[in-house]
């Protein structure tokens, strides 16, 4: 008997030393703020670097579209000069004093257009216009991958919180076990391994529960960071098992897929490409230009004199016709590299088309297959606590052994386990096939 009390008091103050840990991990826990999923997904959209980059690219854009646009402008100069000669004069090596000419002064209005350049500016104009609307699908782009990084980390924290609730029923199971397997131990009808065995599973139970609260813990830095927040935040405290449905067919999906964010963005760098490399083609052709130029100077030293004052006025008009023979290849790598970027472009379309044919599909069976899973696993638990009721009874009556106690355990806690996986697995394909489509499926 006595030696029956010391295993018991060992097996104790065995379990009491490692429930000390999972203590700190609630500590941490319990100071995060808690947020929604709407909440940290806005927060990170804004924050992201990623996203940052990707807004600056589209007002990028809009400068280039201008700048281009203005092209077609005339451009204009001003002009104002002020000149005044002088020296030493010599005659026979002898200086004579000094000499030299009064201040001149003149102002000037210079103008310059391109009348013709083969084109190069409208297709100038087009690729900024295409670069615009890739930068704006890559925006997009962007947010929903920011968007789908956010909602992995909340539906971790979620997993957490079942894995750690998951634990602490495990941990009630086998402290029951370990009352029942010490009391037969000390009446003699157990031995001293089913105790033992006992206490095993309950420092199991523990860790599980240090080791989800540490999972939690992970899980919170992490969408803390994305969340660009400075304090520490959490998901809300919900029902976990919601998953969330996905009320479009599948046809409707696909026809949605095949518009995507990346699709889009490939598309538009495609046109962009195309109108870059005919741009590439404008230097074959001749160039026409039309100048233009007023200038007046005023008589005698009288400064710039802006007013009325006697001055004399001069103005030209001319048009120019030019053609680039040769200018060391430059003219034709030009067109080479514009052409090798368009098939580029085109080859990225094709494989983004058929990406997202395969990305949706793999999505789409993962999520029906934790759905499925979701539910088997919540009929293997039901029949995992029913049976493990009937071997409690059949070995607390004897005719079962301790053995058959933890593997019915066991199979629970794997079960448990499995559904939590499940839930996890379904809510990302979920959030996958959100960022695929660039859309929210409510």
């Amino acid at each position: 008997m006595r030696v029956g009390f010391l295993c018991v008091a060992t097996c104790v103050a065995t379990c009491t030393a490692i429930a000390a840990a999972p203590s700190i991990g609630l500590a941490q826990g319990g100071t995060a703020r808690a947020i929604s999923i709407d909440e940290a997904v806005h927060a990170a959209q804004q924050n992201a670097p990623s996203v940052v980059l990707a807004r600056n690219s589209v007002r990028t854009s809009d400068v280039s579209i201008k700048q281009t646009t203005l092209g077609y402008l005339p451009s204009l100069a001003l002009s104002a000069t002020a000149n005044q000669r002088g020296g030493t004069q010599l005659i026979n090596g002898v200086p004579l004093g000094f000499s030299g000419s009064p201040w001149s002064y003149s102002r000037g209005l210079n103008s310059s257009l391109t009348l013709w350049d083969g084109g190069q500016r409208y297709y100038n104009l087009r690729a900024a216009e295409s670069n615009r609307s890739a930068n704006e699908a890559n925006e997009t782009l962007q947010r929903y991958q920011t968007a789908l990084n956010v909602k992995t980390q909340y539906f971790a924290v979620l997993a957490a919180r079942e894995q750690d609730a998951a634990a602490h029923r495990q941990l009630e199971q086998a402290q029951q076990q370990l009352v029942v397997a010490s009391t037969k131990m000390m009446a003699g009808t157990a031995t001293r391994s089913d105790s033992l065995s006992a206490a095993v599973a309950v420092g199991q139970a523990k860790l599980s529960i240090l080791n989800a609260q540490n999972g939690l813990g992970n899980a919170n830095a992490a969408l803390t960071r994305l969340v660009g927040s400075a304090t520490l935040v959490t998901a809300v405290i919900a029902d976990t098992s919601d998953v969330g449905v996905i009320n479009v067919s599948e046809d409707e999906l696909a026809r949605i897929a095949t518009d995507g964010p990346a699709i889009r963005q490939s598309q538009a760098t495609l046109t962009a490409a195309g109108a870059t490399h005919k741009a590439a083609t404008a230097p074959y052709m001749p160039q026409v230009a039309m100048t233009g130029s007023y200038s007046w100077t005023p008589e005698g030293s009288k400064g710039f004199d802006f007013g009325d004052g006697v001055s004399s006025k001069s103005t030209a008009l001319g048009f120019s016709v030019s053609y680039n023979v040769f200018n060391g290849y430059n003219r034709e790598a030009t067109l080479a590299n514009a052409k090798i970027s368009e098939e580029n472009a085109m080859a990225n379309l094709r494989d983004a088309r058929l990406a997202a044919v395969q990305n949706l599909t793999t999505q789409l069976n993962s999520y029906r297959t934790a759905v499925q899973s979701i539910e088997l696993n919540k009929l293997q638990i039901s029949a995992s606590e029913e049976n493990l009721r009937v071997v409690q009874q059949q070995y607390n009556l004897g005719t079962k052994q301790a053995l058959d106690v933890l593997t019915v355990q066991s199979q629970l806690d794997n079960a448990r386990l499995s559904l939590i996986t499940a839930r996890l697995n379904a809510r990302s394909a979920k959030a996958q096939i959100e960022a695929l489509i660039g859309r929210d499926l409510k």
